[in-house]
C-alpha cells in the first residue's frame, strides 16, 4: 500500500483519489507517521424504489369512497344561515 506525506497527498489528491477510487487504498503520513488510510467507498445501495401496488389486498376502498359524508359536507359548506338577514 502506497504511503504519501501530507504535502505530496495535496499536491496529487485529484490523482490520489482517483487510484483510491479503483480499489488502490493509500495512506497519507505525517513526518513519517501514518494519519490516515484513504480507502473507496463500497457501492451505496441507491434508496429502494417505491412499488405501484405493493398493498394489494391489505386496503379495502368503499364503493361509495368519492361520496362519503356528502350530506355533511353539503349541510357545512352551505346549510344554515351564514348570514342573518
Amino acid at each position: 500500500m502506497e504511503t504519501v506525506n501530507i504535502h505530496e497527498a495535496k499536491t496529487h489528491l485529484s490523482r490520489l483519489i482517483e487510484k483510491a477510487a479503483k480499489g488502490e487504498p493509500f495512506i497519507i503520513a505525517k513526518a513519517g507517521k501514518p494519519m490516515v488510510k484513504v480507502v473507496p467507498i463500497d457501492d451505496v445501495d441507491a434508496p429502494k424504489k417505491r412499488r405501484i401496488g405493493f398493498m394489494k389486498g391489505l386496503i379495502k376502498v368503499p364503493d361509495d369512497f368519492d361520496t362519503m359524508m356528502a350530506d355533511e359536507i353539503e349541510e357545512m359548506s352551505y346549510g344554515g344561515d351564514i348570514f342573518p338577514k
